[in-house]
């Protein structure tokens, strides 16, 4: 992206604080970039976990990948709805609008994951526009900040890790995101798919006993099948989740990184998915190599 852009923020899940949309918008004016609000952004009704109705939300999501001065769409927060739009999106009329850049996390990976197998795009993971790490009253959290700057600008950051949980180094474009999202996203049309890639997995509020449900739910559908390595993000409030990600995710004989700041946490990193990347343990990071090379394509 480039100073200029007009970006999209759109509210495909839960319903965002107007507060803090208000600051995070004129955060992202700060870089230079006009902003446009989705139509529906701050709809509560019929359900007041929802960003307005599914058919509003999905017009609003589509309506601003579909115009052609749009060259970015943020979402306003995660939460839950996003997965519900999935079978409301004209997929044909999307992909016909070409590539351009999608922002968010946490319930957001519905989205991810269906734009990568629909639309064969990368997409950005990364905080979003009305949440505390980029909306925050006293300013937007330095780290958060920069990398989100990098990544959307110049060449994304490295993340460094905390630990590896089996050593060694692999290749391959990264895709994944919530754990809780990719597992309902099993038995769908949707279904997630490591083969070849490597795997990006992250959660909050999770006991230990249902990380290890959600993780024996994709590993028994093939999930993992082929996969080259695994990156782990931030476990918030998730207890001491490690011991069963590696008793489950260990035995794959592929290297897995654990303790990259991405996710919930804070700071929170941006990283590319559906993008080349590489991990290694021996320095204990997640490296993304923009090219078109390593699109998910």
């Amino acid at each position: 992206m480039r100073p200029g852009d007009t970006v999209a923020v759109v509210s495909p899940s839960g319903p965002p604080n107007a507060v803090l949309l208000g600051r995070g918008v004129e955060r992202l004016e700060g870089l230079g970039l006009k902003v446009l609000v989705g139509a529906h952004a701050l709809d509560r009704q019929p359900l007041d976990y929802l960003a307005g109705d599914d058919a509003a939300r999905a017009a609003d999501l589509q309506s601003a990948w579909c115009d052609p001065a749009v060259s970015a769409v943020f979402c306003c927060r995660g939460g839950y709805g996003a997965g519900r739009l999935l079978d409301l999106l004209d997929w044909d009329a999307m992909r016909a609008a070409g590539p351009k850049v999608l922002l968010g996390s946490s319930d957001i990976t519905a989205l991810h994951n269906a734009f990568a197998i629909e639309l064969g795009v990368p997409t950005l993971h990364g905080p979003m526009a009305a949440c505390d790490l980029l909306a925050g009253e006293d300013g937007p959290e330095p780290r958060t900040w920069e990398s989100l700057r990098a990544a959307l600008f110049g060449t994304p950051q490295t993340v460094r890790g905390e630990r590896a949980l089996v050593p060694g180094r692999a290749e391959g474009v990264l895709a994944g995101g919530n754990l809780s999202l990719l597992a309902s996203m099993c038995g769908t049309r949707w279904q997630p798919s490591f083969a070849g890639r490597l795997a990006f997995l992250e959660d909050i509020g999770e006991e230990p006993y249902r990380i290890d449900r959600m993780l024996t739910q994709l590993l028994q559908a093939g999930t993992f099948d082929g996969v080259r390595g695994i990156a782990l993000g931030s476990w918030v409030d998730c207890g001491d989740p490690y011991p069963v990600l590696e008793d489950r995710l260990g035995r794959l004989g592929v290297p897995v990184l654990a303790g990259l700041a991405v996710g919930h946490g804070s700071p929170q990193m941006s990283v590319w998915l559906g993008r080349l990347g590489v991990i290694d343990t021996e320095s204990c990071s997640l490296a993304g190599m923009v090219s078109d090379e390593g699109q998910a394509r």
